[in-house]
């Protein structure tokens, strides 16, 4: 079976930001995000009759992180400065500590996180995507959840002695 032009595109808007909260785990920026996904939809639509239907959100998903990867090595060089200020939003301030905690985080580990936890894929879903056995995934998910927590408590730590 291949995947038709209606199903690719009715597949493809229901995962949008899905996609996009992916290309943002690896890039910083939002345009370069916007590229990698543009640039993965061209891909997987020149491709998409080779897609089996069954596996579409996997392999969709593969083909971003591929472009992310190709989007970070072109741009590894280049520096951003972008800075936020403080204390302006506390949950805002969450969000940039947990952000700046997963960053933290090798990829290997902050993938599986974010592909498990934040997009909702089953692990047998990951496992696919990311092209590990289901038992190596499990094992990084843990690894990812108490480097996580240490990281977490430290920063909190860290905000209580100033």
């Amino acid at each position: 079976m291949m995947v038709d032009e209606q199903t690719f595109v009715r597949e493809a808007q229901a995962m949008e930001r899905t996609l996009y909260r992916i290309s943002r785990s690896y890039l910083p920026r939002w345009e370069d995000c916007a590229d990698a996904v543009q640039e993965a939809l061209g891909k997987a639509w020149a491709k998409r009759r080779q897609a089996d239907p069954g596996y579409f959100r996997a392999w969709l998903t593969r083909i971003v992180i591929n472009e992310c990867h190709n989007c970070y090595r072109r741009q590894k060089r280049i520096v951003y400065a972008e800075q936020v200020e403080a204390g302006q939003n506390p949950a805002f301030d969450d969000a940039i500590a947990l952000r700046q905690s997963l960053s933290t985080l090798p990829e290997k580990l902050r993938l599986p996180l974010l592909l498990h936890y934040l997009e909702g894929f089953s692990l047998k879903e990951v496992a696919r995507i990311l092209r590990l056995p289901i038992g190596t995934v499990k094992s990084r998910l843990h690894q990812a959840r108490k480097a996580l927590k240490l990281e977490l408590e430290q920063e909190d730590k860290n905000a209580r002695s100033f």
